[in-house]
């Protein structure tokens, strides 16, 4: 099932700015927040699915990826892969301030969702960056890769937790397991509510009495981790893949943070890319180019063969329709232009010599362009077009 556009399930237009986004997120997660659609599963995948779209459309270079390369951009990678990646913890942990804090205060009951929801845990890991070259082929087929990422990861010992046990952490005295702690102020309108993080437990809602000896209480230590990466076929250099979840651990239960991954392209000894195009030079001798040839060309995916007619001219430009490299973002796929060249021996015996200066008094051999065939430039333009 193809996943919904981001700015419909949203109901923004492309142009939208970041606090429309923002209002507009706002409104459809209040519309379709659990606690207002108790045990309905499908209002939860919808407040899911407008969580991941908020998280792409406000994050400026997430937003400029999608607008470019559509899911594949932000999440074709291994990433989500749907509204059901994100679990409950991770939106109110990341976007829940987006809300309002009287949300849960006022709506929902002194801040306790569910009966007792932390507010969070710990904070969320950083994302990392990597870069991944690819060759032509594994481009235009699509490639799946399993690379080793050196990250922080979640303590094995604790369980991420940052406790020596089970028995080590204790409710958050001050807040009272919340993570918020609220005030009431008499003003001249009348009492005022404000809610903040508490700064005993940092928002956690519960503190270590003992630290794991493994990782010192962070929850996470340094070290390795094997991910899984789909690349879709048709990427390009410079383009960034998303993959959710796969960058740092968070400290003491934080969700994770995002693996940025950037493609390069090996660089081809024959074919050179242009856009989704392919192009090669097709080196003809004279008398190949003169008498006709049915030459056989490199492409991305193997060999081709190609009739060259005879008396075709130097520059000249063939195109093997559908040859080129697919569209990321649909399904129409490039082509590969063949431009010939002649070559011109630079060593010449006394017989091939004299030979050819007998023939270069024939009026054959007398440059005769045809008026009809279009100039240099023109076809330069159109090269890629």
């Amino acid at each position: 099932m193809s996943k919904r556009d981001y700015y419909e399930i949203l109901g923004v237009s492309k142009s939208a700015s970041a606090d429309e986004i923002k209002k507009s997120y706002r409104k459809v997660a209040m519309q379709y927040h659990p606690d207002r659609n108790p045990g309905d599963k499908a209002a939860e995948e919808k407040f899911k699915e407008a969580a991941e779209a908020y998280e792409i459309l406000s994050d400026q270079d997430k937003r400029a990826q999608y607008d470019r390369f559509g899911h594949a951009g932000v999440g074709g990678a291994g990433g989500r892969g749907g509204s059901g990646g994100m679990n409950m913890d991770d939106i109110f942990n990341q976007f829940g301030d987006i809300f309002g804090d009287d949300l849960f205060g006022s709506f929902f009951g002194g801040g306790q969702r569910g009966g007792g929801r932390q507010r969070g845990r710990g904070s969320r890991g950083s994302n990392l960056r990597i870069k991944l070259k690819l060759n032509y082929e594994e481009i235009a087929k699509g490639v799946s890769k399993n690379i080793k990422v050196k990250k922080y990861v979640s303590c094995t010992t604790c369980s991420g937790s940052g406790a020596k046990d089970k028995n080590s952490t204790q409710t958050c005295s001050t807040c009272g397991g919340n993570g918020q702690v609220r005030r009431v102020q008499n003003t001249f309108l009348g009492q005022m509510q404000t809610v903040a993080t508490c700064s005993d437990c940092n928002g956690e809602g519960s503190t270590v009495t003992a630290k794991c000896g493994a990782c010192k209480g962070d929850g996470r230590i340094y070290g390795e981790e094997t991910v899984s990466i789909d690349i879709p076929a048709g990427v390009q250099e410079g383009m960034q893949l998303n993959v959710s979840g796969k960058g740092n651990a968070g400290e003491r239960g934080g969700s994770n943070g995002d693996l940025i991954i950037l493609i390069e392209e090996e660089t081809h000894k024959e074919l050179y890319r242009e856009g989704n195009n392919v192009a090669y030079e097709l080196h003809l001798s004279f008398t190949d180019a003169v008498f006709g040839i049915q030459a056989e060309v490199p492409t991305i995916d193997g060999r081709a063969k190609i009739k060259i007619p005879a008396g075709t001219q130097s520059g000249k430009i063939f195109r093997l329709k559908g040859k080129g490299f697919p569209s990321v973002n649909s399904y129409e796929k490039g082509d590969q232009l063949v431009q010939v060249s002649i070559w011109t021996p630079q060593q010449l015996s006394a017989e091939e010599k004299a030979a050819l200066e007998k023939l270069s008094s024939s009026p054959n051999f007398t440059p005769q362009p045809e008026k009809s065939e279009r100039n240099f430039f023109d076809r330069v333009k159109d090269l890629f077009r």
